[in-house]
């Protein structure tokens, strides 16, 4: 017997963008129904963001035991348990879920249905033992690791960001197809635990981000003893006595690299398969559900926010997004989304970070720009700390407004806000030439590259002029 619910708002999908909605809907008193097909927390928290970031400072603590030796503290190759690490990782995740889990969402005043969506009507869901009818709906089912036809990877057991934080064993050698920020972030960390690493990638490395920056990255992994392979294309998969045989064909021509594991992470496909979507009048696009800037499908009353509606597939995006939806249905406010000031992060060693214009875009769009470093080297904090790699790297007009910024190095995933900020609110780079930085810090490095913004005009022989002629002056 099917039962009967009538709500304000439906959300499908229990990820960070389905579960910001259903909090602010809960929590506004909006009779909130929220269904899961899969796990509490989405990706992020069970396969994503969340485990990727503690296996990676596992790798971070082994690599700093092993660069100890630099400060004078007896450094050496650490002995590496993993079955501790998946340990690790995974006390990470149950940390955090009872923030996502079913309990904390009911204890709001939602009602959670553990089973998938089906749409099977323009305002009408079916989920397990239930059909809910409500007045807007949200889609936010995600996104799922994308599974490249290459010949044979059918037939042997590979990993994806959603099986290689169960392994409790380390890899012999991990082959990693894809040089994307999953692909580099789980190679280092691989790699600093002791595991031989290589990276096979179709063309290059981060490609999304500057290549200036990019190769640093690169630099820092292949230093570290990853093979990277960068235009390398796969061309066929098959089980080896030692593992996993993969064909290659690339600038050393044709040749088979044998691993004992291999990682998949070539990018990202949006879950929009057996949702019944034709029948809510939801139209599907080559990345997604067809959504406007309001986030509104072809149905006005359902929504889609997150990896399925792109077009950016993180976890602040969909959060971002989350509020866009708040805004138009429930205080109608035509909020449209604008991405000009998103950033986003690679948590390699060094960090890539970036919000804005590539240089390469802003002389797309406008040839009349200046572009300004600045490296970690010349910051004191970085020195003492022995994080000198990497620099940053800001794009403005000339008048001075900031049109977009990137940074490699220690910390850039939180030296990046205060541009993000500047960014947003279109606050000139004098601005940022003007702060106070505390010393010595690595924030420093910011205030630093705006100065610079300005050496060539303060050092100009008309000022050097200008000073002469005030100094007679008395």
């Amino acid at each position: 017997m099917t039962e009967s619910i009538g709500a304000d708002v439906c959300v499908i999908g229990a990820g960070s963008g389905g579960l910001s909605v259903a909090y602010v809907t809960s929590r506004l008193g909006l009779n909130t129904v929220l269904i899961e097909g899969h796990k509490m927390g989405g990706d992020c928290l069970n396969y994503g963001c969340v485990p990727s970031k503690a296996l990676l400072a596992a790798g971070h603590a082994a690599e700093r035991h092993r660069r100890s030796h630099v400060f004078g503290a007896n450094g050496s190759e650490p002995e590496i348990d993993f079955a501790k690490v998946h340990d690790h990782v995974h006390d990470v995740i149950a940390g955090i879920a009872p923030h996502d889990s079913v309990e904390s969402y009911e204890g709001l005043g939602a009602r959670v249905i553990l089973a998938r969506a089906q749409f099977i009507g323009p305002d009408r869901v079916e989920a397990g033992e239930y059909e809910v009818r409500a007045r807007r709906f949200v889609i936010a089912t995600g996104s799922r690791p994308s599974v490249p036809s290459i010949p044979g990877l059918a037939d042997v057991p590979y990993l994806t960001n959603e099986t290689v934080f169960d392994l409790t064993t380390l890899p012999e050698h991990l082959i990693v197809l894809g040089g994307g920020p999953i692909g580099a972030e789980l190679a280092q960390a691989h790699r600093r635990l002791g595991a031989r690493v290589t990276m096979l990638v179709r063309s290059k490395m981060l490609r999304r981000d500057d290549p200036e920056l990019a190769e640093v990255v690169k630099d820092q992994l292949c230093a570290e003893g990853i093979d990277v392979n960068e235009g390398a294309a796969v061309t066929a998969v098959e089980s080896h006595p030692k593992g996993i045989a993969v064909g290659v064909d690339g600038a050393a021509g044709q040749r088979q690299i044998v691993g004992s594991h291999l990682l998949v992470a070539v990018g990202r496909t949006p879950n929009v398969t057996d949702m019944g979507l034709e029948a809510a009048g939801v139209e599907i696009g080559t990345t997604g559900v067809v959504v406007d800037r309001r986030l509104r499908t072809a149905n006005r009353r359902i929504f889609a926010v997150g990896d399925v509606a792109g077009p950016l597939q993180f976890t602040h995006a969909a959060s971002y997004q989350a509020g866009i939806f708040i805004r138009n249905a429930l205080f109608r406010m035509p909020a449209k989304v604008s991405y000009h000031a998103l950033p986003w992060v690679t948590y390699t060693d060094p960090e890539l970070a970036h919000v804005g214009l590539t240089e390469a875009e802003a002389r797309r769009n406008d040839g009349n720009i200046r572009v300004v470093h600045w490296p970690f080297a010349e910051n004191d904090r970085a020195r003492a700390e022995r994080e000198t790699a990497g620099f940053v790297k800001v794009v403005a007009n000339r008048k001075g407004l900031i049109l977009g910024a990137s940074m490699v190095g220690a910390n850039a995933g939180d030296l990046i806000q205060p541009w993000v900020l500047a960014i947003n609110r279109k606050i000139p780079i004098r601005a940022m030439a003007d702060v106070i930085a505390p010393y010595p810090t690595l924030g420093e490095v910011n205030k630093r590259a705006a100065g610079s913004f300005f050496t060539d005009s303060l050092f100009s022989d008309r000022t050097r002029g200008l000073v002469r002629f005030l100094f007679r002056l008395g």
